[in-house]
């Protein structure tokens, strides 16, 4: 059995925070017609403007929430969270492309309701996973290179047995067990600092459950993690 454990080093710096996680299973993230997809992407890109009233990029809400949370452990020079890196490509009028149904579906709620999402396969992780302070030494290959480029000690980070899976929290994802074409059973999640969006983050959560289990099929289950709910079991 694998559980997802979100442990205290992670709580001890977020105390507040809430990860809510869809464990979905037997879904079809086969590449069929995109063009619904990119449809639904840029949909969310046109609702995400109204995140950016601050002429100044880095002074709206939704991207400051995020770098001053960055700012309490070790990151990468220059690691932003997975929400600026999307909204920043909005506001300089750059279209987001299609990868494969499960990363666009979540890659448009996130854009929709500005708050970062992810997602992982579940068949190839190694034991539980757990969201905390790395150890240092953990195995992290990322998307073009073949480079193992290990998180600093003290950085927040999502792991298994096998190594990182995500760095910085939700910076930049591990290609060991990034979603693919052939995903059948998904770890997706959306992660909230601000608990002023309480009502966008529930939202946010039942929209990407039931945009999967539209456009993919499968069966799923929703689960809100915080300091009181540490760990939840995945299957």
């Amino acid at each position: 059995m694998k559980n997802f454990i979100v442990e205290n080093q992670f709580w001890d710096l977020f105390p507040e925070a809430k990860i809510g996680v869809v464990v979905f299973h037997g879904i079809d993230n086969t590449i069929k017609e995109m063009d619904q997809y990119k449809e639904i992407i840029q949909s969310s890109e046109k609702q995400a403007l109204k995140f950016l009233k601050e002429a100044d990029f880095s002074s709206n809400d939704v991207i400051k929430v995020w770098r001053d949370a960055f700012q309490k452990f070790k990151t990468k020079k220059g690691a932003r969270s997975s929400i600026e890196a999307l909204l920043k490509r909005v506001h300089k009028g750059d279209h987001i492309g299609t990868i494969n149904p499960l990363v666009d579906i979540y890659n448009s709620i996130s854009l929709k309701y500005a708050l970062p999402c992810g997602g992982e396969d579940i068949d190839t992780f190694v034991g539980s996973i757990r969201l905390t302070k790395a150890e240092g030494d953990e195995s992290f290959i990322t998307l073009g290179t073949d480079k193992n480029a290990p998180p600093y000690e003290g950085e927040i980070v999502y792991k298994d047995d096998e190594g990182a899976m995500c760095r910085c929290w939700n910076w930049r994802e591990s290609v060991r067990t990034m979603l693919t074409e052939n995903t059948k059973n998904a770890f997706l999640c959306i992660e909230l600092v601000d608990d002023s969006r309480m009502d966008d983050f529930k939202n946010a959560l039942s929209e990407l459950a039931n945009l999967v289990e539209e456009n993919l099929g499968g069966t799923y289950r929703i689960s809100i993690l915080d300091i009181n709910n540490k760990e939840i079991s995945i299957g």
